[in-house]
């Protein structure tokens, strides 16, 4: 079987054993974010660079504030190329713009960007898709937000192999699941961080999902968005539950800017809602260890 991360050459930020090097050699200083269990997360997303892969957004909606860079992904029709350029073009359907507001919304002084990969009527294809994530990646963004995905699976490898390659790159990709129970990516990776959407009132709060393949459950059934025109709108699916996920994680690393994705993932799941903190599960000898008081 082959794993995509052994595509990844060794370089400064990835090291493939401890041969003659010991603990001194890679000491870590702890950031460990947010204590358990508090629900809060801390930060504004200052100093935090923020990439929609998106529908593009709408530039001066008042709910969306500053876009610090827009670009578009072409596709060549005759070679079937892509290139990205800057683009002054706006969003095509509104979507990118509301995962753009709900992110300033949670993280306003993030630094937002804009990859435009969907036309009109959310209509995209696989490889502008895998274009625009490449770019972002490539650029070097913090967090890139990805309301969408692909089911066509031939994308599956090289999307796989993007995603951990951001993860070792130090930026984190942060994905929806798809609204149907379909098979899709890049969500279904474990090198991007999961999103779906719950249903209760509470707009800032979020949820571990014990039950895999989703991670993370946000606000994003009958949220009330940014659209076209300077409008909002009230909408539902996982791609409004994703761009929160996004600012939380734009606020962590504002507050905590070493933090890498698997710290990230642990910081959110110790600040989800729903974690508690109790007696240990049973051992393997069927002892049950409760230290909550200690």
């Amino acid at each position: 079987m082959r794993m995509t991360t052994t595509d990844t050459a060794p370089g400064p930020g990835l090291t493939w054993s401890l041969r003659g090097r010991g603990p001194d050699d890679v000491a870590v200083l702890a950031d460990p974010g947010p204590g358990p269990g508090n629900g809060a997360v801390p930060g504004t997303g200052r100093g935090v660079r923020v990439c929609v892969v998106d529908s593009g957004v709408e530039r001066d909606h008042p709910g969306v504030g500053p876009v610090a860079g827009s670009w578009v992904v072409l596709k060549d029709p005759e070679t079937g190329g892509t290139e990205v350029r800057p683009t002054d073009t706006g969003d095509s359907c509104g979507h990118g713009t509301a995962c753009a507001g709900i992110i300033r919304r949670t993280a306003p002084e993030c630094e937002l960007h804009s990859v435009r990969v969907l036309g009109e009527r959310f209509s995209g294809t696989g490889d502008v898709l895998l274009a625009g994530l490449r770019w972002a990646v490539e650029q070097g963004f913090d967090v890139v937000n990805l309301s969408l995905s692909t089911t066509r699976a031939r994308f599956a490898e090289e999307l796989h192999s993007l995603a951990d390659r951001a993860y070792f790159n130090r930026t984190v990709v942060v994905a929806s699941a798809h609204n149907s129970p379909v098979e899709s990516y890049p969500w279904r990776f474990a090198s991007v961080i999961s999103v779906g959407s719950h249903q209760e009132e509470d707009p800032d709060l979020h949820l571990y999902n014990p039950e895999p393949p989703v991670e993370f459950f946000a606000p994003g059934q009958n949220v009330t968005v940014p659209w076209l025109g300077g409008t909002s709108i009230r909408t539902t699916g996982n791609s409004f539950a994703t761009p929160y996920i996004s600012g939380l994680c734009a606020r962590l690393l504002s507050s905590h800017p070493r933090m890498t994705a698997f710290q990230l993932k642990n910081a959110l799941y110790l600040s989800a809602a729903n974690v508690r903190f109790g007696p240990r599960l049973p051992t393997p000898a069927g002892e049950v260890c409760d230290d909550s008081e200690n």
